[in-house]
């Protein structure tokens, strides 16, 4: 006997795009592995555009006490981490594949989250984009 059903769709899948749920992972230092992830509810991936979405990380890092650490960063980028029941990245901090297409362009006003394929479930990164690079060249994790 089976403890799960076949008939059952994936959690990506469960929510309309409408009302999806995001991990994100908020980056303040590479080498130091200083992550905190945020989970942010009933995110509408279909009319909500990127730029629009990192505003809403900057307020909530602004706003929330837990983040408090976190204000100090400039970040400028997000950028996919993993899709919901995709492969993860052996590295804990970033995701370092896929530069050239899963960053998310912050300029662009008419494309919206769904057009990165972001989905119910799908986890971010938001980071400094200079930083990212410098540990990219040497990725040295510091205790």
């Amino acid at each position: 006997m089976t403890d799960y059903d076949l008939e059952e769709p994936l959690t990506s899948s469960a929510r309309p795009s409408t009302d999806i749920v995001l991990t994100v992972r908020i980056i303040k230092s590479f080498p130091y592995r200083n992550v905190k992830n945020h989970v942010f509810h009933h995110v509408d991936a279909e009319h909500t555009t990127a730029r629009q979405f990192f505003d809403s990380i900057i307020h909530t890092i602004n706003t929330e006490g837990s983040l408090r650490p976190f204000r100090t960063v400039k970040f400028d980028t997000i950028k996919i981490y993993t899709h919901a029941h995709g492969t993860k990245t052996v590295n804990l901090v970033i995701n370092m594949d896929h530069d050239d297409d899963w960053v998310l362009d912050l300029k662009d006003e008419k494309k919206v989250l769904q057009d990165y394929g972001i989905e119910n479930e799908t986890e971010l990164s938001i980071y400094n984009e200079d930083e990212y690079l410098a540990y990219k060249k040497n990725p040295e994790d510091k205790w």
